[in-house]
């Protein structure tokens, strides 16, 4: 179905969730020279807190890594009622740039499934492309396809209209060819009901995104932005986030309202001498009760727990720690995709 969605909306994050949708960690490619193990222990930590709350869907593999994972999950303690399997086989697990897209109108619940092509053909993406329409027909919610590239970690609402995104990725040729800003902001409109579009720009060092949002500014209420910003000077990440903080403060909201705008540190450099990866603490998931946060055994882990603690007085902060997480290059929010809630909900099978 490829209509104009009328009236829908896309919720912010920090909205009632009826779940979160995640793809267990299965290629070793995605990790390269890490320990599986490893990463899946990490990654269990993140399931065991959503589990605690919400329901979980988790994308796997075939019925065999199935098996295996629910006896992992009930082994160490996760809660069992809140997880629900999904036979869906993809080529990675950074479910929130190929995951549904939800949109909601009223009590409506419907999904955008955009076009998926692994961050302009950077990696194997043909199985990924493919889960949004299973997970859409699984469900038996209506399902539209805009017919464009679109990421979900490329974009960021306030859930009243406003967007955050970079024009460095979104605008980029090796999406959509070159599109222009004016076409991209009415399928934004059309699909998501966004009236305002904050365009900043710029990537982190070693980000295969092209420059990502979700790992430079996000919003924790409405009015209020958490900007990545970099301490030292001397560091390759500094201008260009000085550059989006000082574009944030002079922005305006979907009603003509500035933005309180809020510095997040960052962790400083993360990685071997001779290949940086692109961490952020701005990578964090809102669940319904907890912000997952990521950290990475630096010294300003702290300090950014202290920042989101204070915007998030209702949630439980939760560190998550993702040094070898990271050398996928993504993080907490590039591996979850959360689901709002509606009036009704269709529960799959369940282990």
């Amino acid at each position: 179905m490829s209509k104009i969605l009328v009236d829908y909306r896309m919720p912010a994050e920090w909205e009632l969730h009826t779940g979160t949708w995640l793809t267990w960690p299965h290629n070793p490619e995605t990790w390269p020279e890490q320990n599986m193990d490893q990463v899946e222990f990490d990654y269990l930590k993140i399931v065991k807190a959503l589990a605690q709350e919400e329901n979980s869907h988790i994308l796997v593999q075939d019925k065999s890594a199935q098996d295996k994972l629910y006896k992992k999950l009930k082994s160490n303690g996760v809660n069992m009622d809140n997880i629900f399997f999904y036979d869906i086989p993809t080529n990675d697990s950074w479910i929130r740039d190929y995951g549904p897209n939800f949109v909601v109108r009223g009590k409506d619940l419907a999904i955008n499934d955009w076009d998926f092509d692994s961050w302009g053909r950077k990696y194997k993406w043909e199985l990924d492309d493919l889960a949004c329409s299973i997970i859409a027909e699984q469900l038996q919610l209506p399902s539209f396809k805009p017919g464009i590239v679109l990421e979900g970690g490329a974009i960021e609402v306030n859930g009243l209209g406003t967007c955050l995104t970079t024009d460095s990725c979104i605008l980029n040729p090796n999406r959509n060819q070159g599109i222009r800003r004016e076409r991209i902001e009415k399928f934004f409109n059309d699909y998501m009901g966004i009236s305002k579009i904050i365009w900043l720009h710029g990537e982190l060092e070693g980000d295969d995104t092209d420059g990502h949002i979700d790992n430079l500014a996000r919003f924790v209420n409405p009015t209020t932005i958490v900007c990545s910003l970099e301490e030292n000077e001397k560091d390759a990440n500094f201008l260009g986030l000085k550059h989006n903080h000082e574009r944030l403060k002079a922005a305006k909201d979907q009603d003509g309202n500035p933005f309180q705008v809020i510095p997040l540190p960052m962790p400083g450099y993360v990685g071997k001498k001779d290949e940086r990866l692109p961490a952020s603490y701005a990578n964090f998931y809102i669940s319904n009760h907890l912000v997952l946060v990521p950290i990475y055994d630096k010294p300003n882990d702290q300090k950014a727990l202290n920042v989101l603690t204070l915007l998030f007085p209702e949630r439980q902060i939760i560190p998550i720690q993702c040094k070898t997480l990271i050398w996928g290059l993504g993080g907490i929010h590039c591996l979850t995709q959360q689901q709002p809630a509606e009036t009704y909900q269709i529960m799959l099978k369940k282990k």
